[in-house]
């Protein structure tokens, strides 16, 4: 049946208001388009490098000081280069494959060439299934596709592959600009910052605090007011192209179908065959699932970085600008901590500066716990929607941080905090914060027996450390999710159903990387062998137990026996199958390599990483940018030279432009000789 008949004899009468013509679906261009598809040639607009591009945009954004914002980015959004970089991130992400950019047919470029211009003409309109300018290389083009398909396309929430490609181009060019202006305290969808950065931060700058503010603000991820966003925006892009662009995506909504309509063509629907359910090929362009570790993995995502913001169909832009509205908070919560510092001569840490180092390097987190008055202080992270606050005083000023906070928030962002969002425990509770909980423990002198019965002298302690462990019990809770354990006190493994056919080899591999991943989100936790001990201890049991079912073995024990504690050992069904041995076929390459699971021992396990986080801590990548603009900065490069001229130091360049000149005069080998003999006579 041909496609026209297809949608005359659709059912309900919306979709024939919305698929108007033959030539939307067959992805034709409007006439102008068309014409200026033939005038103008893709080939000859790509001339400039696309990572190049980026990196002069972000090296002018961190040498500009001033933040001035940028006026106009059309030169930028008219960069052709830019946009085959955004269909290459966008393939990368549909297929799970970066596609070349010798590779990318000529359509492909034609295509794009008409969505940029789209753009640029401001034709483009966010989520049109029906007039789509470039599609993923995975999918098919309506022409071709059955009606039951075209209706669950129309229906679908899933954004436009054209959508993505367009919100790639405002990132790359919107994610430079904004990230010098973003507040060192902020770590979530941020480049070089993560999960990790807060820890290693919270242990080196949060010691000596007794009273933590744990305020979750994720409202702001489902209830933005798109004139709020767009006034934060305009602090550092007031181009009306991208504002534009942006306040289209905020406030277009995906097309509501009546069920009602929808349901008059039940006469057109198949009836379904009962029966077992075909499982589906997938195609050599389709994205391949993710495999079962990595599900396992993130089923262990904290609730801090669960949470992901989606403004209407912003998509990948959607944790940029919320990081753009939460900005403000920060640069708020920066002036509070400078205005709540009062120093105190006689406390051990922070006497005079806000400055002050807080810590010995070799032990960040060390903090007296005796002493008279203490100095005041706070400090402040944030990590998407939920904040940290540590306070170095009395309950009084933690509630008072809560009240301006909920001010702030009820001012700025137009919603009010209640006071259970904003929770205030002291430290001897312990804080939980990205599944680590924050506590503190006592450091004792050295302890002294008598010569009699052992007694302890003192037990007077000299401190507090600041101790930060994984939540064990929330890692249980995970397990029992996943029905990998039963029970809360004393959790029993049950069997890895998933991997029931898979294979011995394949299942270890597939569990060891999901050990490994486990360890190294654990790195920095006080209590890293433990619970890295425990993960290895429920999948070893839980991929015996599997293994006991499907080799009739009976029980965990005889597993063990046969494939050893670490289960690399080849486990078969019965010992009377007349089957090559395992070392035979490994030699033949007929079976893979088994890889014990790792962890089987504590001994293997490592340990947490205490190394200090350097004061004034940035990302490599920002500190390399800072480097760059100091040394084009004319007058630091003058002084630079200044200063090698003074002390008397050569250059490099100096040095080898010697050595070459000398080559050329004297020639190699009495060049060499020369310098032998000034060294001997030396």
């Amino acid at each position: 049946m041909s496609l026209r008949t297809t949608i005359i004899n659709l059912p309900y009468h919306l979709l024939l208001k919305t698929i108007s013509s033959i030539s939307t679906l067959t992805y034709r261009r409007p006439a102008p388009y068309h014409q200026e598809k033939k005038q103008e040639d893709p080939y000859a607009l790509m001339k400039e490098e696309p990572i190049q591009i980026c990196s002069d945009l972000w090296i002018k954004t961190f040498s500009d000081q001033t933040h001035k914002p940028f006026t106009n980015l059309k030169g930028f959004l008219s960069k052709f280069d830019l946009w085959i970089l955004a269909y290459q991130r966008s393939c990368a992400h549909e297929t799970g494959s970066f596609p070349p950019r010798n590779a990318i047919h000529s359509h492909v470029l034609h295509h794009l060439l008409s969505l940029r211009n789209a753009v640029l003409h401001g034709h483009f309109t966010w989520n049109n299934k029906t007039n789509q300018y470039i599609q993923s290389p995975s999918e098919k083009p309506l022409s071709s596709i059955s009606k039951s398909k075209l209706r669950s396309l129309l229906e679908s929430d899933q954004p436009c592959f054209q959508d993505r490609v367009v919100q790639e181009v405002l990132l790359l060019i919107l994610e430079p600009i904004f990230e010098p202006r973003f507040s060192s305290k902020s770590h979530a969808f941020r480049p070089g910052r993560n999960a990790h950065s807060v820890i290693r931060t919270i242990r080196s700058n949060f010691a000596g605090y007794l009273w933590f503010l744990r305020g979750n603000l994720s409202e702001m991820f489902e209830n933005v007011d798109a004139n709020g966003l767009l006034g934060f925006l305009d602090k550092g892009v007031k181009d009306k192209k991208v504002l534009g662009l942006i306040k289209s995506a905020l406030r277009s909504s995906s097309p509501i179908f009546n069920k009602s309509q929808i349901d008059r063509g039940e006469d057109f629907r198949k009836k379904k065959k009962k029966g077992t359910k075909k499982k589906k090929i997938l195609n050599e362009n389709e994205p391949k699932p993710d495999p079962y570790w990595l599900r396992t993995f993130f089923n262990f995502a904290p609730e801090e970085a669960t949470k992901v913001p989606s403004y209407g169909h912003c998509g990948i832009l959607s944790p940029l600008l919320a990081n753009i509205c939460l900005n403000e908070l920060d640069q708020m919560m920066e002036e509070k901590i400078v205005e709540f510092f009062r120093p105190s001569k006689v406390d051990s840490i922070w006497k005079y500066s806000i400055s002050d180092g807080s810590h010995n390097p070799s032990w960040p987190e060390f903090v007296p716990s005796s002493g008279k008055e203490k100095t005041r202080k706070m400090d402040y992270i944030r990590y998407g929607g939920y904040i940290l606050i540590g306070i170095r005083g009395p309950r009084e000023d933690a509630v008072q941080v809560r009240k301006n906070l909920i001010e702030f928030c009820e001012d700025k962002y137009g919603f009010r905090l209640d006071n259970s969002e904003v929770e205030i425990d002291h430290i001897s509770r312990g804080i939980q914060f990205l599944d680590h909980i924050i506590s503190r423990r006592v450091i004792y002198p050295t302890l002294r027996y008598t010569s009699t019965g052992g007694k302890i002298v003192s037990e007077k302690g000299v401190g507090t450390l600041l101790s930060i462990t994984a939540s064990l019990p929330q890692c249980i809770r995970q397990f029992r999710r996943l029905e990998l354990v039963k029970g809360d006190k004393d959790p029993e493994p049950l069997p890895c159903n998933p991997m029931l056919y898979s294979s011995q080899a394949h299942t270890n591999a597939q569990m060891n990387k999901f050990l490994e991943t486990m360890a190294d989100w654990y790195r920095y936790a006080d209590n890293r062998k433990k619970v890295v001990g425990f993960c290895a201890y429920v999948i070893r049991s839980s991929l015996a137990k599997l293994y006991a079912a499907r080799y009739r073995l009976k029980s965990r024990a005889k597993v063990y026996k046969i494939g050893s504690r670490d289960l690399s050992r080849p486990l078969r069904e019965s010992s009377s199958n007349s089957v090559p041995e395992y070392s035979d076929l490994l030699r033949m390459g007929l079976v893979d390599a088994i890889d014990g699971v790792r962890f089987s021992h504590m001994s293997l396990i490592p340990s947490c990483d205490y190394t200090p986080l350097v004061r004034n801590w940035a990302p490599d990548h920002e500190r390399v940018l800072q480097e760059y603009s100091r040394l084009q900065d004319p007058k630091f490069f003058c002084e630079l030279l200044r200063s090698i001229k003074r002390e008397g130091l050569v250059l490099p360049q100096d040095e080898i432009a010697e050595i070459v000149w000398d080559c050329k005069t004297l020639g190699i080998k009495r060049h060499f000789l020369g310098g032998e003999s000034n060294g001997g006579s030396s």
